[in-house]
């Protein structure tokens, strides 16, 4: 079992009623063999319960740990915040999986994009090019201040930190492409590394493409194994089709059908909403009968 040994709320949105939480879990195994850009499996329930893939936001080998973040999109991960709390164990934590980030020293700056959500599974990556001593630029934006996270982590790992909000709330009013564009035609970039929504990844290798930097790309495809034996994770990345659970779920963002993903991504979105909303009444009456 994996002890929970802390947990926080990151952010909340008011409009959408969603809150990003950062759990760290005692997992010695996967804390000692897991490497930038890798994930894991998890379930809130050992028989029954959705199977939700998380990248490792960060870890410790010495103290034997992992940190997950995530967001709470649907009845699963609404429950697990809700309902799990430091002292509690994770039934099911599997892990790690998915191929690695290829880390490796490299001439020019390393542009580092991460949006929403995807600022989380961003930040082992900028961690291990920081280690080994590459010059790491990141881009971090969100729609608000107040749905931005990781800022002291990025800060940490960076040679320098761009904050852009949509909404000019914090940081810069822009959006995520504008500054990879600027940065792109004045520096050296050896590599952009583009993870969040499937749009916002899309975008990002649009705008990288005139320059004909290399981009990767993590994918967050709907997953159910995680060891390829199912297929609901493919996608069309050049003229292949590709798991992302074994494959990734990093590709290079010019082959990635991004329109292809989000259509599949959007498969099961009328039992998601149900589902959620059977979660929210019930937590609902639980509170009120507590």
């Amino acid at each position: 079992m994996n002890k929970i040994l802390e947990k926080r709320q990151l952010s909340y949105d008011k409009e959408r009623d969603q809150s990003v939480y950062y759990f760290k879990v005692e997992a010695p195994e996967i804390a000692r063999n897991r490497k930038a850009g890798q994930f894991i499996i998890f379930q809130i329930d050992e028989d029954y319960g959705e199977r939700i893939p998380l990248t490792i936001a960060d870890a410790n080998a010495e103290e034997g740990w992992i940190a997950i973040v995530f967001q709470t999109v649907g009845a699963s991960t609404r429950r697990f915040s809700a309902t799990f709390n430091v002292g509690d164990n994770v039934p099911v934590l599997v892990g790690p999986l998915g191929k690695p980030t290829h880390i490796e020293k490299k001439d020019g700056l390393i542009l580092c994009v991460g949006g929403g959500i995807g600022i989380a599974p961003l930040h082992p990556i900028v961690q291990a090019n920081h280690a080994i001593g590459n010059k790491v630029v990141t881009i971090i934006g969100a729609r608000t201040k107040e749905l931005l996270f990781f800022e002291d982590e990025m800060r940490a790992a960076s040679d320098e930190l761009i904050v852009v909000t949509d909404d000019g709330s914090y940081g810069r009013k822009a959006v995520v492409t504008a500054p990879l564009t600027e940065i792109c035609e004045k520096e050296k970039v050896s590599e952009i590394v583009s993870i969040g929504p499937a749009i916002m990844m899309k975008f990002c290798v649009a705008a990288a493409r005139p320059f004909g930097v290399p981009i990767t790309t993590s994918l967050n495809t709907i997953m159910i194994d995680g060891t390829g034996m199912c297929g609901c994770c493919r996608v069309k990345v050049g003229d292949k089709t590709k798991f992302v659970c074994v494959d990734g779920p990093e590709f290079n963002g010019y082959e990635v059908d991004f329109d292809n993903m989000m259509q599949r991504m959007t498969a099961f979105k009328d039992k998601e909403r149900e589902a959620d909303h059977k979660c929210r009444v019930g937590l609902d009456a639980a509170k009120k009968g507590a």
